[in-house]
């Protein structure tokens, strides 16, 4: 179903642009630590929806920055107030398409990138739209540093398993993964069991949310591809 996007939103989303909101993002690429005012690492979450997962990484992790990327603009307004209200100053805010995310950040310049529940684009002739996609996968690639990590989750078996291969097929090192990770024995403060709203709703459902987590390692890739 087709997103309509609220009239005279942008009246309310206003007010926490330079705050919260980076309303030109383009104008931060290799800039992000002046932003933040701080040389802490930076995390990105694409498709971040209502923000429930960043925000909790935000609190537990106040020595770490948060980008949150969201294609759909007024989501951006309720996130933005919660922001404020837990006084998260560790999370900036980017209405931005994933696609084009080496538009607004430098090479090596993130330390992580987590990806949430994205759209499965269930039709083989739209697998290049998947965020998981081995083209998505290279844009990453020059953005993160050499040795950071991509954390992945879904509750869509067939997704998982097309990004089980093209992360694979990329190079990148497994370091984790579970098949069932809510029924995986891990502490109820785990940091691996913050959820989104997309991933509350479907335990609660009993359905099984898959994870996997790589490791980017640059200079791997580049001996990969000289033999």
């Amino acid at each position: 179903m087709r997103y309509r996007k609220p009239k005279n939103y942008k009246d309310k989303l206003i007010k926490y642009y330079g705050s919260v909101v980076i309303e030109s993002p383009e104008n931060c690429k290799g800039r992000w630590r002046d932003v933040f005012g701080n040389d802490n690492p930076i995390y990105v979450e694409a498709g971040m929806g209502k923000g429930n997962f960043l925000m909790e990484h935000a609190a537990r992790n106040p020595h770490v920055n948060y980008i949150g990327i969201e294609k759909i603009e007024p989501l951006l307004i309720g996130a933005s107030e919660r922001v404020q209200d837990l006084k998260l100053s560790n999370i900036r805010l980017l209405s931005i398409n994933a696609n084009f995310i080496e538009d607004y950040f430098e090479e090596s310049e993130i330390s992580g990138i987590y990806l949430n529940f994205s759209d499965p684009w269930p039709k083989k002739r739209n697998a290049n739209r998947r965020l998981t996609h081995h083209n998505m996968l290279e844009r990453y690639r020059r953005i993160l540093r050499d040795g950071s990590s991509i954390e992945f989750k879904t509750d869509n078996r067939d997704l998982f398993e097309f990004s089980v291969c093209e992360m694979s097929m990329a190079d990148f090192t497994v370091e984790e993964i579970q098949i069932d990770l809510h029924n995986h024995g891990l502490e109820e403060n785990d940091e691996r069991l913050i959820s989104t709203e997309y991933e509350s709703k479907f335990v609660k459902m009993g359905r099984s949310i898959y994870r996997i987590k790589v490791r980017v390692d640059k200079n791997k890739n580049l001996r990969s591809g000289s033999e």
